[in-house]
């Protein structure tokens, strides 16, 4: 049987509560999964505000339109992410500017930062790659000097810690993501994250196409009307019931990835250093949220070599972002910007491994036994 890099699983009720929203006759939005997936969210993580929505996405879309970016506006994001991350500001018009990443953690390089700067600039998105948080009491210390709003890709790193502090709760605002590869996921989903009371009764507005809808359910008002830009970005309740299923089991979840992510770095840790392979670099201050593991081959042919090995074995790994300043509709803003050379390399080198909520003992032994029949010599 073949090893999938990834594979959802039940985690918990989902299936009842599916059957319940359907059995109440609430499948649209905003329904009694939708609030109960928000108030878990606030209560677990201390967020101000917590609105489910269609996907990362479209949380990262809301936050482009609760900063009433402008065309010709600048938003600085990591170079090696999701073409999500840029994709949301520039359908505002920004203008992305992509920086390097660290290259132990993999993160927005924010001694890279300040330099990237310019009287065009709004905000800035780190995004805390493989659940593991960036440096952000610099970030948000250059973003206050600047005036720039901080809005954090947390698409990895949902009950993950940086310093102590959960992170999604460390900018202005955050986006969450609980699509099928992540740790909790209902297929397609996302959060939008509100941790600045300025933000939260525009949010609902955007949220709901733009209307006063919600205002209107909590008899704020007695009719509601379109007052602000917005869209369907409200996530269906049939939805929000199998994540639900999937929240509360949060805890059990995170610690079952720990084990194998744990499991992962013991095992491969001679291996790699003989192979002269990297492993994740966590830093001492940060608890992450065990959403990958990875391996950072010497060159690009190794890691090739090693795809091959574990493909011919019935294992499926898998390689991550290209750098969005290389992509074919990243070019045309990267024009005449600095260089990504840490973003190019890595890119070049990594290979993430299985890793997956179901995944069985036996399945990882498969892996790491692979692994280890495999030599870069």
């Amino acid at each position: 049987m073949n090893i999938p890099f990834n594979r959802s699983s039940l985690q918990g009720r989902e299936l009842e509560y599916i059957q319940q929203t359907i059995a109440n006759g609430q499948i649209a939005g905003d329904q009694a999964f939708s609030k109960k997936c928000q108030s878990l969210l606030e209560n677990a993580l201390g967020a101000q505000r917590a609105l489910v929505t269609t996907s990362c996405t479209h949380a990262l879309e809301m936050a482009a339109l609760l900063l009433d970016l402008q065309p010709g506006d600048e938003v600085i994001v990591p170079d090696f992410a999701f073409v999500s991350t840029a994709n949301a500001f520039v359908l505002r018009g920004a203008r992305p500017v992509f920086c390097d990443i660290r290259p132990d953690t993999l993160n927005l390089d924010e001694t890279r930062l300040e330099a990237l700067i310019t009287p065009r600039t709004r905000a800035v998105v780190p995004l805390h790659y493989a659940g593991v948080g960036c440096e952000m009491d610099e970030i948000n210390a250059i973003a206050a000097r600047h005036g720039l709003a901080v809005v954090e890709d947390n698409a990895h790193g949902l009950f993950g810690k940086y310093k102590g502090r959960w992170l999604g709760t460390l900018g202005s605002l955050a986006a969450q993501s609980f699509h099928e590869t992540k740790n909790i996921t209902c297929g397609e989903g996302g959060a939008l994250l509100l941790n600045d009371d300025l933000f939260v009764n525009r949010a609902e507005i955007i949220r709901e196409k733009g209307t006063d809808r919600a205002r209107f359910f909590r008899g704020q008002v007695d009719k509601y009307s379109w007052v602000d830009l917005g869209s369907s970005y409200v996530m269906s309740d049939v939805l929000a019931a199998f994540l639900y299923g999937q929240l509360e089991m949060w805890p059990i979840i995170q610690a079952g990835r720990q084990q194998l992510w744990q499991r992962y770095d013991a095992e491969l840790r001679d291996w790699a250093r003989a192979n002269e392979v990297r492993t994740p670099h966590i830093p001492a201050h940060c608890d992450q949220a065990w959403h990958m593991y990875y391996l950072l081959l010497p060159t690009p042919r190794q890691r090739q070599a090693l795809i091959d090995h574990l493909n011919a074995r019935g294992i499926l790994a898998v390689f991550h972002y290209l750098p969005l300043h290389l992509s074919e509709y990243g070019r045309r803003f990267a024009s005449g910007a600095p260089d990504c050379p840490v973003s190019t390399a890595m890119s070049d080198r990594l290979l993430r491994l299985p890793f997956y909520n179901s995944m069985l003992p036996s399945d990882q032994t498969r892996v790491i036994e692979a692994l280890h029949e495999f030599s870069n010599a």
